[in-house]
């Protein structure tokens, strides 16, 4: 096989269903990479001594998919031996214990993978349009990321 029968590539997926972490590690499976990292970020039942019956995801579509494209060119040029990276976001409800974003990079060697998916996390929290309402018991909350850019430009 060829390298080049291999061609990176970037999986981007905002959807309503429940995520399936098979799915989103095999997508970046590849024969020249020894480490497949992932990232799952899930709902807690917690917060602030709060209880948290479920989370809801909000997001402007098109511009959410354009920032994880940028995501993925910033990743590449900081790890130019990443292969693929898939990137999955929950959208709707999503019920305690269940993904709400999973994030999956192979590359050749461990350290590559792990730090494009912890880059990946993070600038996703902080630049990407998808808003997370906590669901209480008797109240709700719009929950703004602290890493989030434009939360910290009035502040």
């Amino acid at each position: 096989m060829e390298q080049n029968e291999d061609v990176p590539k970037d999986f981007i997926k905002l959807k309503s269903e429940k995520l399936s972490v098979d799915e989103v590690s095999e997508l970046v499976v590849s024969p020249y990479c020894g480490a497949v990292s992932l990232f799952i970020g899930t709902t807690r039942n917690n917060f602030e001594g709060k209880k948290v019956i479920h989370l809801e995801y909000e997001a402007y579509t098109s511009m959410a998919e354009t920032e994880i494209k940028k995501i993925c060119r910033d990743v590449r040029q900081k790890w130019p031996s990443v292969k693929h990276i898939a990137v999955h976001h929950r959208l709707g409800v999503v019920p305690i214990t269940e993904a709400s974003v999973i994030i999956a990079v192979s590359s050749p060697h461990r350290a590559e993978s792990l730090e494009a998916v912890m880059y990946c996390i993070n600038t996703l929290k902080a630049s990407v349009p998808i808003w997370k309402k906590e669901i209480y018991e008797d109240e709700y909350s719009w929950k703004e990321n602290k890493e989030c850019f434009w939360a910290n430009s009035e502040k």
